[in-house]
């Protein structure tokens, strides 16, 4: 009879690499950077935290607003920010960075005192955008797409579409708009903030600066210190945005009554019911 052969030892237990998913969708190697990361930064800030938590049924929803906040701390969404959103709502920084990347708003690179944002849209662009995105990045050092200038004014960047086509060309400081703008009037804008001035919009509330403007976004709208409710005073519609609702109630213009689902099913159109008969 053949003796049998040795015990195998026993296997070592796999080794988890760190690109592998947790349950809870974060890999590894990034649950445990985030008890690295120094988050101390948002300390003064954590009761404001909790109180956007508290808005919303379900805490991850107030990730939005709580990305402005860390903006408003730092001036930027940074790994630390990233690292804290994701303490304070118990999700991984792999969500909270798919958020903050997608999202133009939210900034990966410090900001300036200001953020302009030059529409280069379609309309914008055909009446002289271009050339005020141009002359606003030369004024401020030849900067490029979202740098910043070397005394720390102003960041730039061109934006998409500020929805105001019909007061193009447009700028907005801070998400304030001004209206009609030329490459004279721009250039002019950005001297001011140069010099530590803050010119009057077009219409919205008056200019403060970015970090402001990121803690009101966050929803402290009422707080002294980003200037309490006069810090979101303003009309913020223009009378050429009005006129079109203005005629309509003149003339008694009204839309065309949208059917109900009943209606769509059997076919039928509104006022002609007996079609169908």
């Amino acid at each position: 009879m053949s003796p049998l052969p040795p015990e195998a030892p026993p296997l070592a237990p796999p080794v988890e690499p760190e690109h592998a998913i947790d349950e809870a969708g974060g890999t590894v190697a990034a649950l445990a950077a985030l008890s690295t990361v120094d988050t101390t930064v948002f300390d003064g800030v954590r009761d404001r935290a909790a109180a956007i938590v508290l808005r919303y049924p379900q805490a991850r929803s107030a990730l939005l607003p709580l990305l402005h906040l860390v903006q408003h701390v730092e001036g930027h969404v940074s790994r630390a920010g990233i690292a804290f959103c994701a303490e304070v709502l118990e999700i991984t920084t792999a969500e909270v960075s798919a958020v903050a990347t997608f999202y133009t708003m939210y900034k990966r690179e410090p900001v300036g005192r200001h953020l302009v944002s030059v529409c280069t849209n379609t309309l914008c662009a055909a009446l002289g955008g271009d050339d005020i995105y141009a002359a606003v990045r030369e004024r401020l050092g030849g900067i490029g797409h979202e740098q910043t200038s070397a005394d720390g004014t102003a960041t730039v960047e061109h934006a998409e579409c500020l929805a105001a086509c019909d007061l193009a060309p447009v700028l907005t400081v801070d998400y304030e708009f001004f209206d009609n703008q030329t490459v004279a009037s721009a250039v002019e804008i950005i001297e001011a903030l140069q010099r530590g001035e803050k010119p009057h919009p077009t219409r919205g509330a008056p200019l403060t600066d970015f970090r402001s403007v990121e803690l009101l976004l966050a929803g402290f709208f009422d707080d002294p210190a980003v200037g309490g409710l006069e810090a979101v005073a303003g009309p913020s519609a223009a009378e050429e945005s009005l006129r079109g609702a203005r005629l309509a109630e003149e003339r008694g213009w009204t839309a065309p009554p949208v059917p109900d689902r009943e209606t769509e099913r059997s076919g039928a159109r509104p006022g002609n019911e007996g079609a169908n008969a």
